[in-house]
Parts: structure tokens; C-alpha cells; sequence
């Protein structure tokens, strides 16, 4: 096994956050905003169309312009503003008040008249302030909590992640055989994900969970979410526990399966929202023949982690653990509407595809992605996503049990 038992809990990531310094900024202070240490890069008086490579907040290696730097500076700056409001609540309301009993963001229809008023209180002013952003140094045990991971881990002796890791030790399954397969191209430009400690970190939080849930086992898709995962909570227990409540809470069933039936559900899901929430951009991209899986289809199982921006995403995140997989089509059909007129114009299936992936690749400021995806696409509640997935289910098990008799057929011939 790889390191002791406190080299595991404590990772030693071996990087340093690092931001560009385009213009002068507040030192960080309490505010929880991303370190000052700065990028050695281009300077500030070059022209804007220049292109210059820079580390984000979370060490991937960014290439961009002097616009997009100073959006993220921009975007930084507002960060630290937003800490300054947690903290000031932790100061009137308590440390750790974000941590009390909140109402459960997957469950609809509660009666607001049964609720405590602190509690519906402190749910709503979370849930207001989780869309604006999580200070960075309050994520980890934020997310723990919003997303049940820390009651779940609650419910096994506390030391059953290193249990696991020791008793998986040297055992080879297809799952671990793929995963040892991946790990090497998961993020490799990444300073610390592409180490022997990061990648061994990686390895073990998701040959664990392999083992945990052997109906899952493993999936392309959850090295990245798993990578991201590591690099938020600092821990690989706490990544271990973010990544179960992920897979058996948030997200719908049977998305990282051997038949990826819950994927398919979800694209699904997708198009029939596409065409009532951007009916321009579905009946164009209908007539194109253009299939909105052909994109979509890797946001959902990344989580848009390979897509966006790394600072993007994590905002993107903040509100998936707190309200739920509808944020994730929030987000994808925020995605198209605001680039609607620009797809409308497109008459090649290529066009669309690149469209879409320089939007994603540079959307920089969250605040313009979660804005549109709350306040313009239109209230999606989960019990109607999840009315949709039902209406979907039969179709899509039909066509993956007519692929898998023609697969069989194969066989027989042979």
C-alpha cells in the first residue's frame, strides 16, 4: 500500500495555487479568496489578443488572453467579497452555522409551516449564497455537509476507508485494470495529479469505491470527477465519501454503469428540455441532424470537469451538491442559449461542435454561466426531471436490450 495511514488522510499536493498578476490585487486576507502567489507570464502592457499561458486557482495550466486573465481576476475579486459575507454570518449566526440542519434540497413539496424558522431561514440564505460561491477554504467541509457525505460516512466505523484500502491491496479486477489504464491520462499537465503520489491518491480513492459498489465497479468519466475531488477536499477519505454520496445520492441511478442505461436517460431528458426551453436551437439543430449527445454526453459523465474551466466548474459544483443533478441541466441548456444566435447560423455539424467547445473552454466567469442557467432558462424542478427520466426509461431499456441481442447474434454466428 502506498504511504501510511496519515501520508493518506493529509495529501501533500505538492503545488502551489498560483494566480496571474495582471493588475494589483488585495493580499488575501480572512476573507478565504485564492492566494497571492503570482505567474510568471506576460506582462500587463502586451497587447490584449496576445496569448499567454498562466495556473488557475486549482494548478491546471491555462491558455488564454489578457481578457480572460482579467476576467478571472475580476471574478477572484468578487470571491473574496463573498467570503467576507460568510464570515460575517459566521459572526452574527455562529461558527459553522452552515453546518446545521437544513432542508433537503432532493426533497420537494415539504410543508414550509412544519419547519423551524431558523432552519428555513438558514436553508434559504445557504442556498442564495452557495449560487454566489463557496469561499475556497470553506468548500470542502461545506460540500461535505450540503451533500450528505458527511452523514453518510457517520453511518460506518470511522475507520472503514482504511479498512477498505488495506483489503483491496493487490487485488486485479477489470475495473482496477482500466482505472491503472486511465490514471496516467487523467489531467497528465496537471503538477500534482501527474506524480507518483497524486496519481496513487487517484488509484486508491477509486479502486475503493470499485470495490465499495461492484454494480458501478468503474466507468470512464470518474478518474476526472474523482481527480477534481481530490484536488477540493485536500483528503482521500473526504474524496472517497464525496465521490459515494456523488454516484448513490446526487445523480440519477445507473449513470456510471456497465450500460451507462442511466446516461442514456439523461440525454434524453436533455433533448425533450433543449426543445421546451430553446425550441429555436433544437429545431435547427434538427434539421442539421445534429445529435446533441455527440457533446453532451461528456458533460454529464465528467461533470463538466474536462469542459470548463476548473474554477467554473467548482462553482458549478457548489450548487450540484447543495440542489441536485438539475443543475446539470441547468447548466447545459445555459450553455446553448447563450450562444443561440451564433448556432443558428451554423450549417455544419463541425461548426456546432467547435461552437460549443470555445464556449465551454472560456467561459471564465461563473457568474455569466449560473446567471443565465438560473434566471433565464426557467424553473426546472426535480420532480419534474424526475417525472421526465420515467417517461424516458422504457425506450431507452428497449433500445439497449435490442443492442445487446444483436450483439449476442454476433456471437452466435461466429
Amino acid at each position: 500500500m502506498f504511504g501510511t495511514q496519515a501520508q493518506r488522510r493529509e495529501l501533500s499536493n505538492g503545488f502551489t495555487f498560483q494566480r496571474p498578476n495582471w493588475r494589483p490585487t488585495a493580499a488575501r486576507g480572512g476573507s478565504g479568496g485564492p492566494p497571492t502567489n503570482t505567474a510568471t507570464t506576460t506582462r500587463a502592457k502586451e497587447p490584449p489578443s496576445l496569448s499567454v499561458k498562466f495556473q488557475d486557482l486549482y494548478g491546471f495550466t491555462v491558455e488564454g488572453n489578457i481578457d480572460d486573465v482579467n476576467v478571472l481576476n475580476e471574478v477572484r475579486e468578487k470571491v473574496r467579497q463573498q467570503g467576507r459575507v460568510w464570515w460575517a454570518l459566521e459572526a452574527s449566526k455562529g461558527a459553522n452555522w452552515y453546518l446545521q440542519p437544513q432542508i433537503s434540497s432532493l426533497v420537494e413539496g415539504i410543508s414550509v409551516g412544519s419547519l423551524k424558522l431558523s432552519v428555513l431561514a438558514n436553508t434559504i440564505s445557504l442556498r442564495r449564497l452557495i449560487r454566489k460561491g463557496i469561499p475556497p477554504v470553506l468548500r470542502p467541509k461545506v460540500w461535505l455537509s450540503v451533500s450528505g457525505a458527511a452523514k453518510k460516512r457517520s453511518t460506518v466505523p470511522e475507520s472503514y476507508y482504511d479498512e477498505l484500502i488495506r483489503a483491496i491491496d493487490g487485488k486485479v479486477t477489470p475495473a482496477t485494470l482500466q482505472i491503472d489504464h486511465d490514471i496516467p491520462r487523467t489531467f497528465p499537465s496537471h503538477p500534482w495529479l501527474d506524480t507518483p503520489e497524486g496519481q496513487a491518491s487517484l488509484r486508491r480513492v477509486l479502486v475503493g469505491y470499485s470495490f465499495r459498489d461492484s454494480d458501478v465497479g468503474y466507468c470512464q468519466g470518474l478518474n476526472y470527477v474523482a481527480a477534481f475531488l481530490l484536488l477540493v477536499m485536500k483528503t482521500e477519505e473526504d474524496a472517497f465519501w464525496m465521490l459515494a454520496v456523488l454516484l448513490e445520492n446526487v445523480l440519477v441511478n445507473d449513470c456510471y454503469t456497465d450500460n451507462l442505461s442511466g446516461c442514456h436517460v439523461e440525454q434524453r431528458v436533455f433533448k425533450d428540455l433543449l426543445a421546451k426551453k430553446c425550441p429555436r436551437i433544437a429545431v435547427h439543430l434538427d434539421s442539421m441532424d445534429f445529435d446533441v449527445s455527440l457533446v453532451t454526453t461528456e458533460w454529464f459523465l465528467c461533470l463538466f470537469s474536462k469542459s470548463l474551466p476548473s474554477e467554473t466548474t467548482m462553482r458549478v459544483w457548489d450548487v450540484l451538491f447543495n440542489e441536485g443533478a438539475k443543475v446539470l441541466f441547468h447548466v447545459a441548456l445555459a450553455i446553448f442559449k447563450m450562444k443561440e444566435e451564433e448556432l443558428l447560423n451554423t450549417h455544419q455539424i463541425g461548426d456546432v461542435i467547435d461552437i460549443l467547445q470555445t464556449t465551454t473552454h472560456h467561459l471564465y466567469d461563473p457568474d455569466e454561466l449560473l446567471t443565465v442557467a438560473f434566471d433565464k432558462i426557467g424553473s426546472m424542478t426535480t420532480n419534474t426531471i424526475t417525472k421526465e427520466r420515467k417517461k424516458q426509461e422504457p425506450a431507452v431499456m428497449a433500445e439497449l436490450g435490442q443492442r445487446l441481442r444483436r450483439l449476442n447474434s454476433l456471437k452466435d454466428e461466429k
